[in-house]
């Protein structure tokens, strides 16, 4: 998933949509980010949210949604280190709603809720829906939780009876975080799926590279440009896990107890990753020079698992998707818009006229 971003240079509309306050000057730069899904894209503009998904006939299918910011509405979620934790997991839930939406249009199934589900939501009073997102995010966090941390700080806890030095025992820790990801990536890019789910990751990039350069959204331009985007989510957990290491040492339990060290990460997490995003946006604006270049060195060197090369296919479906997160008019190509394909034969000419049963012909 790639973070929210305010280009450095480029990627002006000739023809700005109208989008938040601050960017209701003509030459000022929009936001843009987006993120891989089944067969598609999901792209995040200033005021819109758009997914296109290439359906089993070839079309491409586009849903647009209104997007909300929960600062506007409580402001001191828009504060820093607060922000990065408040955007990590809107996006979160954003993205396992817009994957379980891909694999419903790429599939053409759709998935019910089961009965447990439906009595559980109705109790709280909430969509079925919407508590069946809600448990699949705090799974997802769960998981991710429990095998890239506290896991890690388990083995940690039994370093620390054979190395006392702190610093030590935390970079152990950290590299061995690192290493658990990278396995773990690796091991679920092998699945078919997956790949090619990595394969639009890389349009996606392409795409947001080409809108941030300010050339024309073709897939010929697109196709130009590298798949190793430095404000990735992948960069954005690569950084987090260099970060854990200075915080943990810093401010996190030291104890040889592992349920010492493992309440001490999981408090620690949240400022963790508020601290990991703003470093994330600052190299996202910051001046190339060579410290910051090695700084997104590892980032980048992730993505070589994460993001493969698109076909222009798969590009299309990620400009369709830019376009529309953008206000762009007419973001479906003619040949690939059902919508289009159902009103051109709509439009065509009835066949002549058959006469009634028991007239001449």
């Amino acid at each position: 998933m790639k973070q929210e971003n305010t280009p450095k240079k480029g990627g002006v509309l000739k023809t700005p949509p109208k989008t938040t306050d601050r960017n209701q000057d003509s030459s000022a730069c929009v936001s843009v980010g987006g993120q891989a899904v089944m067969e598609g894209v999901m792209m995040m503009g200033p005021e819109k949210i758009a997914l296109a998904v290439r359906r089993p006939d070839g079309k491409i299918e586009l849903r647009l949604k209104p997007r909300k910011y929960l600062s506007k509405k409580y402001p001191i979620l828009g504060w820093p280190i607060i922000r990065g934790v408040v955007n990590f997991v809107t996006q979160l839930y954003v993205g396992m709603k817009t994957l379980t939406e891909s694999a419903e249009i790429s599939t053409g199934e759709t998935e019910e809720p089961s009965e447990f589900e439906k009595k559980l939501a109705k109790a709280l009073h909430i969509k079925a829906e919407s508590l069946t997102m809600g448990l699949a995010v705090v799974l997802a966090l769960a998981m991710a939780i429990g095998l890239f941390f506290l896991l890690p700080t388990a083995i940690e806890s039994l370093f620390k009876r054979f190395i006392p030095s702190r610093t030590v025992t935390n970079l152990l820790g950290g590299l061995l975080r690192m290493a658990l990801f990278l396995v773990y990536v690796w091991l679920v890019s092998r699945l078919k799926e997956i790949h090619r789910v990595f394969m639009y990751h890389g349009a996606e990039h392409k795409s947001i590279f080409c809108f941030e350069n300010g050339k024309p959204l073709t897939v010929a331009n697109a196709q130009a440009f590298t798949t190793y985007h430095p404000r990735c989510g992948t960069s954005f957990i690569v950084i987090v896990f260099v970060i854990s290491i200075l915080v943990f040492t810093l401010l996190g339990s030291d104890s040889t107890n592992v349920f010492a060290r493992m309440g001490s990460r999981l408090l620690l997490l949240p400022l963790t990753a508020g601290v990991s995003y703003e470093i994330l946006k600052w190299l996202g604006r910051a001046e190339d020079t060579p410290v910051v270049r090695a700084l997104k060195w590892p980032g980048l060197m992730v993505q070589h698992i994460t993001t493969a090369q698109p076909t222009d296919d798969m590009v299309e479906v990620a400009l369709v998707s830019l376009k529309a997160a953008l206000g762009m008019p007419n973001p479906i190509p003619k040949q690939y818009d059902p919508d289009y394909a159902k009103a051109d034969e709509a439009a065509q000419p009835a066949g002549p006229e058959q006469p009634a049963d028991g007239d001449n012909a």
